[in-house]
């Protein structure tokens, strides 16, 4: 990492939240590309990917922070950590849910090298990932295909983003949320990229049998989309949030994940699937295996992507911020953050 880099192990690398998004427009294929090569190497057992770690407040049941750490072993080695935090009622003060840094460190000294805002190094993975599943999923990328976001929130607006950058085609877009306003600002967003029209739906069924595709980008703590005839064979669901569907729906659906290990907790659907069902019968493969093998796919079932959001895809996006933001001299150099790295002053031979 640190030929990569050109970092030093005295000096700390800052990369700003404002520095980011300045890039971010110009960067977001190369997300793209990196997120899938990254999703392969961890198919093929070149990342270290833990468990999330979750810091809970009794007070407070809702909100979280949670520490993802990881490392990857590929021509440049990463290994870092992403601190999130999810306060969910920020927004009734229109701020954003979410906030986050990442470190990284040097691979070999393990020094902390390098500290960035990481809540939109957070969702662009995010995104990234749901674009790649849609992509993988759909029948037909050259039809214009319908699409609904339900939740109009920052995640939304970064997955319409990158479906953008891929060169997606939408004939109509739908916008589902239980706040207007939100929904109004998404929509408006949406207009501007496409220059068309973006409906507001205000049921959560009609906007979901409006669509090819079905976003879900909530903050739902618990599922409420339930029933046998919710979703079609052959419609795409990429379920970002990961708790608004109902086990049995997630049971009789052809489901992928990113990892399948790291889903079943915290209560996602699919983990109150196998809890409800016993077994894990209805987990038909990862995102990478569809990637590889695209015949693995049955349509004649709802096709639901569950991403529970692996930190190695944090690392390797970070890696590309602070590469393009050093080639640009868009960041902040703490020199002295480790004073001396010496064990000691003088040699003792």
């Amino acid at each position: 990492m640190k030929d990569s880099l050109h970092l030093s192990s005295h000096a700390l690398t800052v990369v700003s939240g404002a520095q980011i998004a300045n890039l971010m427009p110009s960067l977001r294929e190369d997300i793209l590309r990196l997120v899938e090569e990254t999703y392969l190497q961890h198919d093929a057992g070149l990342t270290n990917n833990p468990d999330s770690y979750f810091l809970r407040f009794e007070e407070r049941q809702s909100d979280r922070i949670i520490a993802l750490p990881a490392a990857i072993a590929n021509d440049t080695p990463i290994s870092g950590i992403k601190w999130i935090a999810s306060y969910p009622k920020n927004i009734e003060q229109n701020l954003q849910r979410a906030s986050a840094v990442l470190l990284l460190n040097d691979y070999e000294t393990g020094y902390p090298v390098a500290c960035l805002e990481a809540s939109q190094i957070s969702a662009a993975r995010t995104a990234a990932s749901a674009v790649l599943a849609a992509r993988a999923l759909v029948a037909d990328p050259k039809k214009a295909v319908k699409i609904t976001f339900v939740g109009a929130g920052v995640i939304s607006r970064a997955i319409f983003d990158f479906f953008m950058a891929d060169g997606w085609r939408f004939g109509q877009v739908n916008v589902c949320d239980l706040d207007a306003g939100a929904a109004a600002e998404l929509r408006h967003h949406i207009e501007a990229g496409t220059g068309q029209e973006a409906r507001f739906v205000e049921n959560w069924k009609s906007a979901i049998n409006a669509a090819d595709i079905v976003v879900f980008a909530t903050n739902a703590g618990t599922p409420y989309v339930s029933g046998d005839d919710v979703f079609a064979p052959g419609q795409i669901i990429l379920n970002v949030s990961l708790r608004d569907i109902s086990p049995d729906i997630i049971w009789h659906a052809f489901n992928l994940f990113d990892d399948v290990e790291h889903c079943m907790k915290a209560n996602t659907s699919p983990h109150l699937a196998e809890q409800k069902y016993g077994d894990r019968s209805f987990v038909h493969g990862t995102l990478a295996q569809v990637l590889k093998n695209p015949r693995l796919i049955n349509r004649s079932r709802p096709l639901i992507f569950s991403p529970f959001g692996l930190g190695v895809l944090d690392l390797v996006v970070g890696q590309l911020f602070v590469d393009k933001c050093m080639e640009a001299g868009a960041y902040t150099n703490i020199a002295d953050f480790i004073p001396d790295t010496r064990r000691w002053a003088t040699s003792h031979g």
